[in-house]
């Protein structure tokens, strides 16, 4: 599992933009018991960058890289040891002289290479006096203990991205915000959750994303009141969204995708009004996608309920939630027309906000969100640049009626996503509007009409599928559209470039220019090369008779004769094809 593949939960110390890895202490000098058990560490330590030259035997620690001590003691208090991009990470083995850094309350050993290495029991009992603790995106492996000593009155820790296996450890009160995505750890989190429940929690960050943990849900979150952020997505949960998660007046990003989680979504959601994210995509909810989504979350900037069994109507009251710049509800079976009030999704009409990442301010620091959106039909994460996205997806439902004029306002969208629908009528005139569109697919509806030539005016756009429609006409000149894939028109009676055929002659177009079925286009039609097949084979064979008897050459041609234009069509049509 390579760290530069997943996207983790990006958890930033508020005191690390203070200090940098080359930090320096010019009042204090190095206490010599704890110089001496640095060189210790080091020892067992491989650097094949050499970042640890100036950690030497007569230096002064409080001067070396990655260390900071304090002002006043003269202590080591941190360790700042986690790689960075462009250098060479660190190896070897841990050593137990870090046991005599009795003052030390950070340690960063991120995004190293301690190869396949189980934590020894010295380093969890360490990490008990540690207030920061991240050893993320390492290949650290084997069972966690329980983490209930931890003595500082506030804790971060983050294990994502290892080989940690295992049941979820039990939690001290004090941990404000875990991480331990990207690891295999199974069985049920109510052990994890439901522990002493009458005991109030601090945590405002709960990451247990990319595991094997199953079971349901349990109905414990009422003693996790703090919570700012959730994220459950990519295991094998079951069972219903817990109503007890209404309690969480505080939160504000909440992911479930990608599990087997069933039922509604809960009413008492709709306390959570700070909720900025919303993902459940992936899973098999059903029942109608309720309203007071955008009435009583107002804040909401990312709605994902793809991939599930809703049914019912796309709800007007969405069209209220002015901050929502990604809405995906593809892959499901909703039935109505396209809101016209679609145009008040007003952060979708403008351009790009100068923030570039959505992030949530904790009392340990901000962690910036991350999603998955469909984008030029690939799948993408987006995390540090996701402020800049804006994308509607409705496809793959039941919607029907035509495409609102409203939709053109939303200059701001990148991609916009109707196709596999049962949507009529015209592209809208002014689609030349929406300048910032990069993908654009109505592929598989029963639109119809020609392409507005003000299509010409989006110059940004690099996707494009038209296919099985019933539109017809010239595809305009002079625009990009030239420069596509012919099988963005498949399907149609257009023509022009960069089609070669005719309107008349477009490949695997059918007679209403839209497969019968969302399968259709992905099969081949039986019928109809037996047909071909037939012919070929009888023609061959009966070319081969007539070299071989002359009288039957003498027939046959007579017989073609009489037939003539009849039979000269049927061979022009297997020409061109």
């Amino acid at each position: 599992m390579s760290p530069v593949t997943v996207t983790f939960l990006m958890l930033v110390f508020l005191e690390s933009f203070k200090l940098s890895f080359c930090g320096r202490n010019h009042n204090v000098t190095c206490i010599q018991s704890e110089r001496q058990a640095l060189l210790r560490f080091k020892l067992h330590l491989k650097d094949p960058s050499n970042r640890l030259s100036s950690w030497t035997k007569n230096g002064d620690c409080c001067r070396w890289d990655g260390i900071i001590c304090s002002n006043v003691s003269g202590h080591v208090i941190e360790l700042h040891l986690g790689s960075s991009r462009g250098t060479r990470k660190l190896g070897g083995k841990l050593n137990p002289a870090l046991l005599d850094l009795n003052h030390l309350t950070y340690l960063d050993l991120s995004d190293n290479d301690f190869r396949q290495t189980e934590i020894p029991t010295w380093f969890w009992n360490m990490s008990s006096n540690l207030s920061y603790f991240n050893i993320s995106r390492n290949q650290f492996q084997g069972n966690l203990p329980d983490l209930l000593t931890m003595t500082q009155p506030s804790v971060l820790i983050d294990l994502s991205c290892n080989n940690f296996t295992g049941s979820l450890p039990l939690l001290s009160s004090n941990v404000t915000a875990i991480d331990f995505s990207f690891n295999s750890l199974s069985g049920s989190m109510s052990h994890f959750l439901c522990h002493k429940l009458n005991e109030p929690m601090k945590l405002e960050i709960l990451n247990l994303g990319h595991n094997l943990l199953s079971g349901k849900i349990p109905e414990c979150w009422k003693k996790w009141s703090r919570l700012v952020g959730i994220k459950l997505c990519d295991n094998n949960f079951s069972g219903k969204i817990p109503g007890s998660m209404g309690a969480l007046t505080l939160l504000q990003s909440l992911h479930v995708r990608n599990n087997s989680v069933v039922g509604e979504i809960p009413s008492s959601l709709r306390h959570c009004g700070e909720l900025v994210t919303v993902d459940f995509g992936s899973n098999q909810l059903s029942g109608d996608i309720p309203g007071w989504m955008g009435e009583r979350l107002p804040k909401l900037i990312i709605l994902s309920l793809h991939s599930n069994k809703f049914t019912g109507t796309l709800p007007e009251e969405l069209c209220a939630l002015s901050y929502l710049q990604i809405l995906d509800l593809s892959h499901n079976n909703l039935v109505s027309e396209i809101p016209s009030c679609i145009n008040n999704l007003s952060a979708m009409n403008s351009g790009n906000n100068s923030d570039d990442k959505i992030f949530y301010i904790t009392s340990k620091g901000s962690f910036f969100e991350d999603i998955l959106v469909v984008m030029k039909g690939r799948v993408v994460n987006y995390d540090t640049t996701l402020k800049l996205v804006k994308t509607m997806d409705l496809s793959d439902n039941n919607l029907s009626g035509e495409i609102p004029e409203e939709v053109t306002s939303l200059a701001g969208l990148q991609s916009l996503n109707f196709s596999h629908n049962h949507l009529v009528g015209r592209i809208p005139y002014n689609i030349g509007a929406m300048t910032s569109l990069e993908c654009f697919d109505l592929s598989t509806n029963n639109l119809s009409g020609e392409i507005p030539l003000t299509i010409s005016d989006l110059s940004f756009l690099s996707h494009l599928n038209l296919s099985y429609n019933k539109f017809t006409g010239k595809i305009p000149t002079g625009t990009q559209l030239q420069s596509l894939n012919a099988d963005s028109f498949y399907g149609t009676k257009l023509f022009g470039p960069p089609l070669s055929e005719s309107s008349t002659d477009v490949r695997f177009g059918t007679g209403s220019g839209v497969p019968k079925n969302r399968e259709d286009q992905h099969q081949v039609d039986w019928f109809f090369l037996t047909v071909e097949l037939g012919f070929l084979s009888g023609f061959f064979g009966t070319v081969f008779l007539l070299m071989l008897c002359k009288s039957g050459r003498l027939v046959h041609f007579q017989y073609v004769d009489e037939t003539g234009h009849s039979l000269g069509r049927i061979i022009r049509k297997y020409i061109v094809k």
